[in-house]
């Protein structure tokens, strides 16, 4: 599955679209459809500063836990509160309404640590 053109990807298969100062981060289709079914999401608490690539939280499914990882590093300034009633969003919606929080950028130079769209394509492919 090609991945959405506007967004940037992590080697542990998170995505993040930047506006701004402002990015919202989530998990790929390919990592939701890895996990299967998912059942809990522990997400950062706002006003946590995350750094890139740091854990940040898990995702349990009824395969596996697995933890998160933030592919841009900053202050957490919302996180998305419809995951606790409806942890399966993720499965039905990686790339919408699925998303996990938004954080303020501390450094846009961490972009250029993350894959393009077509790089990470590829990476999919290999594993």
């Amino acid at each position: 599955m090609p991945q959405p053109a506007f967004l940037l990807y992590s080697k542990e298969h998170e995505w993040v679209k930047l506006e701004g100062d402002t990015a919202t981060v989530g998990i790929t289709d390919y990592a939701q459809h890895s996990l299967g079914d998912i059942v809990y999401v522990e997400l950062p608490r706002v006003g946590a500063t995350l750094q890139q690539f740091g854990n940040i939280g898990v995702v349990e499914s009824v395969k596996a836990v697995s933890d998160i990882f933030t592919p841009i590093g900053g202050e957490v300034t919302e996180v998305n509160s419809a995951l606790e009633d409806d942890p399966a969003l993720l499965n039905r919606e990686p790339f919408g309404g699925g998303w996990l929080f938004k954080l303020k950028v501390a450094d846009q130079g961490e972009t250029s640590n993350l894959l393009s769209p077509e790089s990470y394509d590829e990476l999919t492919l290999e594993e």
